[in-house]
């Protein structure tokens, strides 16, 4: 703006002289500036040097005139975009000199304070693929304020005002009083505080007066001594500089971080307390913003469940997971080849998608991951890429051991028993721990040998495929198995099971357990039982079953005579029970 000012007012034109007078328009300086952007910068040519070839040159040219009204705005730009479009033609072929892909052209139309203005401002908006251009009509005081507003926006900057900065004053050095400073830095300084919580965020966020920006209020404070265990880590650092450079506040600031002093900046909680969120401290001459972290440090103890979301869901597989993430965590390394089938990136994603097919979430929503001490290591064994001959021998022997147990009906001890577990029987806990296995293996199954694992579990176990085939039954996909380990436990009428099922569709990690221990009064199984239409069962014995319920109870006495007349309540006026009065004396 110094230099702006520097230029003065163009002269005058005297009438009476015979030179012809000078062009004063401010297309010469719009032509020098695309003349300047046509010439490479430093960062381009090595960027141009380590890709081998031309790099894409974009710019942003900011005008600051006066015109009269929009159609003169207008034309402004038409030759603006006409100038363009000649630089590059004269810039093609010559090779120390780069085309324009694209300009940004901000105009900033000024008019005195006394009059109003006949431009209006507009949007950006695209004249063509090479020109995008935005007007903004304002009053030459206040053309500062919207440089700033503008440098924020073009650079990606956020602003922060320091608050409550103790300073003595000038006249009286024993009093001091509290000023503020504005910086600037980059934006993404305010991203940790931002996202936390939106009344906090509010309470810290305001507009200043004659400004179109927002900026983030934080307090000064002096730091405290603390020990080494409660330090804040640092997450993010950027330089700063401050808006009013010259202003006595702003010098104190400056003065005070490069004597090697530290600033703590803290942000008020709308519920109570402060928390340090940022800190201001020089280094090698140059003063940086540092961000601090303002979440549980990892040296703390991680939070129980019962604390965080999930509410009554605390049981989740924390151990588990953790060995999850181990087993797909990514590692930068290098392609063996050029023409290789799958880049490392797809083929850790292909995995990740085959272990997580069926992975539960919560203890009590699986049996067979509970049973480690029977299992192991056939969990770890079958998520591998590739499986050795001993690892196939290794799952076989498991199975064999499994199969054994059964044999010599032993009960399952889960690690963590829970309310799943509660009143089963042992051919019940084995049938869930089989199809659980069954489940497991048939989803990891992508290579040779661990089809021949599967081929082996079903071998030892014999798995009722051919038979639910033969009863017009389709083999269970992968949700039905997972609805069938839901409802694992004591037998449900059909009411509870269509519950169940919608639960299992429907829930999510933070359900609460299903409540499998109440056990209904009847079910589909024990009514079944003693149908007729049952399977394997003899003409026979269907007969001997229906004589059998016939002596449970005497026929109806009407039945037996042959008046076809029955009498209701005969022992009504029998003499084995006598009146209440006699009965009520019994009793006293």
């Amino acid at each position: 703006m110094n230099g702006c000012a520097l230029l003065g007012v163009p002269p005058a034109h005297h009438s009476l002289r015979d030179v012809p007078p000078p062009d004063y328009t401010v297309l010469h300086g719009l032509r020098a500036a695309l003349e300047v952007v046509c010439e490479p910068t430093d960062y381009q040519l090595e960027i141009s040097k380590f890709i081998g070839g031309p790099v894409i040159n974009r710019c942003r040219v900011i005008c600051i005139t006066s015109a009269r009204d929009n159609e003169s705005m207008n034309r402004l730009e038409e030759i603006f975009l006409k100038v363009l479009n000649q630089q590059n033609s004269n810039v093609s072929g010559k090779d120390k000199l780069l085309p324009i892909n694209h300009c940004h052209l901000v105009i900033i139309n000024t008019f005195p304070v006394t009059i109003e203005s006949s431009v209006t401002n507009h949007a950006p908006k695209n004249l063509s693929p090479l020109l995008t251009t935005e007007v903004h009509s304002i009053n030459a005081p206040l053309i500062p304020n919207k440089l700033s507003s503008l440098i924020l926006e073009h650079y990606d900057l956020a602003s922060t005002t320091v608050t409550g900065i103790p300073m003595k004053e000038e006249q009286s050095a024993s009093s001091s009083a509290n000023y503020d400073v504005e910086i600037f830095h980059a934006s993404s300084a305010h991203t940790a505080i931002l996202k936390g919580n939106p009344a906090d965020s509010a309470a810290i966020r305001t507009v200043k007066e004659g400004l179109e920006y927002e900026t983030v209020t934080l307090k000064w404070c002096t730091p405290r001594g603390v020990t080494g265990n409660e330090l804040q880590n640092c997450t993010a650092m950027h330089r700063i500089t401050p808006v009013d450079v010259n202003s006595r506040p702003s010098l104190c600031l400056i003065n005070f971080l490069l004597n090697g002093r530290s600033v703590m900046l803290e942000m008020p909680r709308k519920a109570g307390g402060k928390i340090t969120s940022h800190l201001l401290a020089a280094h090698g001459g140059e003063i940086f913003v540092h961000t601090l972290c303002t979440a549980r440090s990892v040296l703390e103890d991680p939070p129980s469940i019962s604390e965080g979301c999930g509410g009554r869901v605390t049981d989740y597989r924390i151990p588990d997971f953790g060995l999850l993430i181990k087993q797909n965590t990514l590692l930068p390394i290098k392609a063996k080849s050029s023409g290789e089938r799958l880049k490392p990136l797809h083929r850790v994603k292909d995995r990740l998608f085959r272990t997580t097919k069926y992975w539960p979430l919560t203890i009590t929503s699986t049996l067979l991951f509970n049973l480690k001490q029977y299992i192991d290591p056939v969990p770890a064994l079958i998520v591998k890429d590739e499986m050795l001959d001993e690892d196939m021998y290794t799952c076989k022997k498991v199975f064999c051991n499994l199969v054994a147990l059964e044999a010599s009906m032993e009960p399952l001890h889960p690690q963590n028993s829970g309310q799943r577990m509660k009143g089963q029987k042992r051919e019940e806990q084995y049938k869930a721990m089989w199809n659980e296995l069954e489940l497991f293996i048939r989803c990891n199954i992508h290579s040779k040998k661990h089809k021949m694992v599967y081929d082996c579990l079903c071998e030892l176990h014999t798995f009722n495929f051919d038979e639910d085939k033969a009863n017009g039954k389709q083999p269970k996909d992968l949700n039905e198995t997972r609805n069938q380990l839901e409802n694992i436990g004591p037998t449900k009428d059909e009411n509870t099971q269509r519950a169940s099922v919608i639960r299992a569709t429907t829930d999510s990690p933070m359900s609460p357990p299903p409540l499998t221990n109440l056990t209904p009064p009847f079910s589909r199984q024990n009514s079944s039982k003693g149908s007729m239409y049952n399977n394997h069962r003899t003409l026979y014995e269907i007969f001997a079953n229906m004589a059998e319920k016939s002596k449970t109870r005497p026929d109806f006495a009407g039945r037996q005579g042959d008046s076809l007349v029955a009498k209701l309540y005969p022992n009504l006026k029998s003499d084995d029970r006598g009146p209440r009065s006699d009965a009520s004396k019994e009793m006293e």
